[in-house]
């Protein structure tokens, strides 16, 4: 089965203000020094995945740099990354190569790069096309640098193009909200994410939401009822302009879906380097898979070079098909579940049952899927799929 490589850099301009992630403000010294770890990772990761019982596959048919910003990283150090992937894995020559962008940083040189490293996938992150919302939550773009970094993009010969967009913003409004759309769809991308603001309560924003105050906005955030209303005007426009719905967040043309994310939906493995990241691989013994991850830190990142290890048991694994698959619109296939796992699939039998009859889940024969409800409310439903802890850790 192929491989699929993610790299978490976590750079930015500004730090967005819902933002709790493992990302900042850094430095190019500290850019340096972050991609000669990675790139010494990188050598050591089969070494690593052998010590834990797990293997990783050839060959490589998805990469993904992920933030952060990846594309703050300067031309040469983006050319190390590349080089030091190819130099380990074999990757299939068709293989979806994907780069995160922030608007308003699409230099020429760094887009000269992209092309050059072989990237033909870029997403990104403008949330809103309204300057006065991106502004906000300290977004560093206007809606004028996006629709430029589309086009150079395009003239370069990367036309598979993602844009992100929040519902949820401060000062969103159904006519803003409306405008975002439209733009986007008039973009003619072939592939749109669509997230509902999740405020991270140790971030600026969540703190301000919870203690109250008027720096971040908080009190310019839309009402729960409103967000979920631009969700589903989101998925009613894109859908009816070509973009179809094909899991919670993700909208796309026919074959331009998100190749590297369908691993993680479809429990196929990959490998991730960095600042918290992890993998997923095939067992080689003892368990169903093994989940490798590193350090949250930034600052722990240099010290701690050991990766925590865990191995999967093959009730977790199908916890893990349950609340995966089921973000996709094509849902879940019992049958096939049954074949992997066996009698084990009874015990969710009362949970499907109670689901569907709440309106959250569909089952048509032997396919589960959420229903638009389900959508909105598809937390809860995961929820309920997670049974008591089933993993062994190895090692930290």
């Amino acid at each position: 089965m192929p491989l699929g490589i993610y790299i978490s850099v976590p750079f930015c301009r500004s730090k967005c203000t819902y933002c709790n992630f493992a990302s900042g403000v850094f430095s190019n010294t500290h850019m340096g020094h972050y991609v000669d770890r990675i790139c010494t990772d990188i050598v050591k990761i089969r070494k690593v995945a052998t010590d834990h019982r797990a293997v990783a596959p050839d060959p490589v048919d998805s990469i993904y740099l992920g933030g952060g910003t990846p594309s703050l990283l300067p031309p040469d150090q983006l050319t190390r990354l590349f080089a030091a992937i190819a130099q380990q894995f074999n990757i299939a020559p068709q293989a979806e190569i994907t780069v995160e962008c922030a608007p308003g940083t699409l230099t020429e040189p760094i887009v000269q790069s992209l092309v050059a490293c072989g990237v033909n996938r870029v997403s990104l992150g403008v949330q809103s096309f309204i300057d006065k919302e991106a502004a906000s939550v300290a977004r560093l773009h206007t809606r004028e640098k996006t629709l430029a970094d589309i086009e150079r993009l395009r003239s370069a010969g990367i036309r598979n193009i993602n844009l992100d967009l929040i519902a949820g913003l401060p000062h969103q409004t159904r006519a803003s909200w409306n405008e975002s759309l439209q733009q986007a769809i008039a973009t003619g991308v072939p592939h749109l994410s669509v997230y509902i603001l999740e405020v991270d309560e140790d971030s600026r924003l969540g703190r301000e939401l919870i203690a109250g105050g008027t720096k971040y906005h908080a009190h310019f955030v839309p009402e729960d009822d409103l967000t979920a209303e631009f969700y589903e005007t989101a998925c009613t426009w894109l859908n009816a302009n070509g973009a179809q719905q094909y899991e919670i967040s993700n909208f796309a043309r026919r074959g331009f879906e998100s190749q590297h994310n369908l691993k993680y939906w479809t429990r196929q493995p990959y490998l991730g380097f960095g600042v918290d990241a992890h993998s997923m691989l095939p067992a080689t013994e003892g368990a169903e898979s093994v989940r490798l991850a590193t350090t949250d830190s930034f600052e722990h990142f240099f010290v701690e070079a050991e990766i925590k290890a865990v191995r999967v048991s093959a009730a977790e694994a199908l916890e893990e098909s349950f609340f995966l698959g089921l973000r996709l619109n094509r849902g879940v296939h019992l049958d096939q579940l049954h074949e992997q796992f066996g009698p084990e699939l009874n015990r969710y039998k009362p949970i499907i049952t109670e689901l569907a009859g709440e309106g959250l889940l569909l089952q048509t024969g032997n396919v589960l899927q959420l229903t638009p409800r389900g959508r909105l409310l598809s937390n809860e439903v995961f929820e309920k799929f997670i049974q008591e802890p089933a993993s062994t850790v190895l090692s930290r």
